[in-house]
């Protein structure tokens, strides 16, 4: 599908079956155009919660059986009605992106993964209930992966995000490594800004190989399109950590040559 902002990761490509590129495209739309709400522009954050309010109040005509005001809504209600996808995901999503509207920074580890939880969770969770694979392991390994493709999105944005205000390195990882955010504002690479990346980096693969095994529970071609996403996060982290960590002046981007050793490592898993 054609996507204006540049993705690291798979949407909706080829290696999707065809039946179902159409409600992956429309969810994608719903996530991408929320998300843009949220950050993109030069909208005040009252205008920003009140776009994201009015997504809100086109759920709940879909939820009440309503006819909803917006194209964008019309095709989602039917695909929620076609699939049976829980509206509840939705709302995650909307929720987890007013929350970057207001807040800034994250306390420790487990209020940023609550933040994962909806913020990138339930993307994954649809995508098993389009294809009807609802266990409770399967979503635990989705959420797995969609958790460390959050992170990595992350410590790959760390210089981009400071533009925003934005840090997502939870705020009890920077003395433990004798680092502060004057090293992001001044974009400084050092010895202990290396290990505070490894750190991260350690946390973020580790979900990632925990949740791998969710290849081997789809079928055919999305079973593919899993295994290149999970190899591309984890590619993308190894570069960050051939750079030391240095995403100021280094931030990674899968080339040609990536996604051939994605494919090679595709085929081994």
């Amino acid at each position: 599908m054609p996507v204006d902002h540049y993705e690291n990761f798979p949407v909706a490509s080829l290696l999707v079956p065809p039946r179902l590129r159409k409600p992956i495209e429309v969810i994608y739309r719903f996530a991408r155009s929320a998300d843009d709400i949220a950050d993109e522009g030069d909208a005040t954050p009252e205008e920003r919660l009140a776009g994201l309010a009015a997504y809100q109040a086109e759920l709940d005509r879909i939820a009440a059986g309503t006819q909803p005001q917006t194209p964008l809504f019309v095709a989602l209600a039917e695909v929620i009605a076609a699939h049976a996808l829980p509206i509840q995901l939705f709302r995650d999503l909307l929720d987890a992106f007013a929350q970057d509207v207001v807040k800034k920074r994250y306390a420790d580890y487990p209020e940023l993964l609550d933040y994962c939880r909806r913020s990138a969770n339930p993307v994954g969770r649809l995508v098993l209930h389009l294809f009807g694979r609802t266990e409770d392991v399967h979503l635990m390994q989705s959420d797995c992966i969609c958790t460390a493709l959050q992170l990595i999105n992350f410590w790959q944005d760390v210089a981009i995000d400071w533009q925003k205000d934005r840090v997502y390195i939870p705020q009890t990882d920077f003395p433990h490594f004798r680092v502060s955010e004057d090293d992001i504002a001044a974009g400084r690479s050092s010895a202990n800004w290396a290990a505070l990346m490894d750190f991260e980096i350690d946390r973020a693969t580790a979900l990632m190989r925990r949740g791998s095994p969710l290849v081997h529970a789809l079928p055919g071609r999305m079973g593919w399109e899993i295994r290149l996403t999970v190899q591309g996060g984890l590619r993308i982290l190894e570069r960050i950590r051939q750079v030391r960590g240095d995403v100021f002046r280094r931030r990674p981007k899968l080339g040609l040559t990536d996604w051939l050793i994605l494919g090679a490592r595709s085929l081994r898993m």
